[in-house]
């Protein structure tokens, strides 16, 4: 355990690629074109371009984006829904839409290259080419 507290730690102080949460439902500039939420029924429809292509059921509207800092637009993004978190990758047209199926609440993200680390409310997990773990104690630093 006392490992594992040291990983973490160690990590939580090297990272930088942090991003604070957003409730925003503004047209974004993504790499694949404008994105926007809109409040539907008991969830959200979010369309590209005017064009839906993803819902979900959420009370509010959470997520974090990672945004490309040459274009300042965002390239992916990681939805807080009810059934859990989803991502959105803007590399792809239509985006790419990975799920996680697993219902928790997201409190921290951190973008790498290929992989999402997010701290939820049940500890630390990888979303990585849709596959999603649980992290464990590791001498991997994020950043």
């Amino acid at each position: 355990m006392k490992k594992l507290l040291v990983s973490v730690a160690t990590a939580l102080s090297l990272m930088t690629c942090a991003y604070a949460q957003s409730n925003a439902s503004n047209p974004f500039i993504t790499s694949s074109g404008t994105l926007q939420f809109a409040h539907v029924d008991h969830g959200f429809t979010t369309t590209l371009d005017q064009q839906p292509f993803d819902h979900f059921v959420a009370n509010t509207l959470t997520h974090f984006d990672d945004i490309d800092s040459r274009s300042n637009t965002v390239t992916r993004m990681l939805v807080q829904t009810d059934a859990g978190p989803v991502l959105y990758d803007f590399h792809h047209r239509p985006p790419l839409v990975q799920r996680s199926n697993r219902r928790m609440t997201v409190k921290r993200v951190f973008w790498q290259d290929d992989e999402v680390v997010m701290q939820g409310s049940q500890g630390w997990f990888r979303f990585k080419h849709g596959e999603f773990t649980a992290l464990q104690s590791s001498k991997t630093i994020y950043h």
